[in-house]
């Protein structure tokens, strides 16, 4: 499996593999999210993607730099090639970009009690982020504007390599 800077050609692949990793959502009951729209393609353009590849994208990675770290807008992993490593390869991936970056740390949002979440991402060496930065308490509050409860929501974060 190759990680590499997604290419111009790789992004309108991504939309794809972002509706399929959301399917498990209508297993647990979050129908909403399954039938949430995929990034579009003019938001990728603007922000630092990576696919993991196959030779065709399988999983990406889409970041932005936000105060002072690399925040994770979105990872998608295709369900036929979950639980393989590739997620936890590509935020590696990620982490070592931002060090070199000078950023401090990779961010996320997500919900707090799906498993594949919130406990999949403290697994792998994420915390909760008790106050958070401007940057990231803007990205919660979009969230609940497009009607994610807060509630249901956590930032987490993991200090780069």
């Amino acid at each position: 499996m190759e990680i590499r800077t997604a290419r111009p050609d790789d992004l309108p692949l991504l939309p794809p593999i972002e509706r399929a990793s959301g399917e498990p959502f209508r297993d647990i009951g979050m129908p909403e999210i399954a039938d949430d729209d995929p990034m579009p393609l003019d938001a990728l353009r603007r922000l630092h993607v990576w696919v993991a590849a196959d030779p065709h994208p399988v999983a990406w990675a889409a970041v932005r730099e936000l105060d002072g770290a690399a925040h994770v807008e979105q990872i998608s992993v295709h369900p036929d090639h979950a639980r393989r490593g590739i997620g936890a390869a590509l935020l590696d991936h990620v982490g070592h970009w931002a060090a070199a970056r000078g950023l401090t740390a990779l961010t996320l949002t997500t919900f707090r009690d799906v498993p594949w979440n919130a406990p999949y991402y403290r697994r792998l060496g994420f915390d909760e982020v008790a106050e958070p930065s401007p940057g990231l308490a803007a990205v919660v509050a979009a969230e609940a504007a497009r009607g994610l409860d807060p509630a249901g929501r956590v930032c987490l974060r993991r200090p780069t390599p």
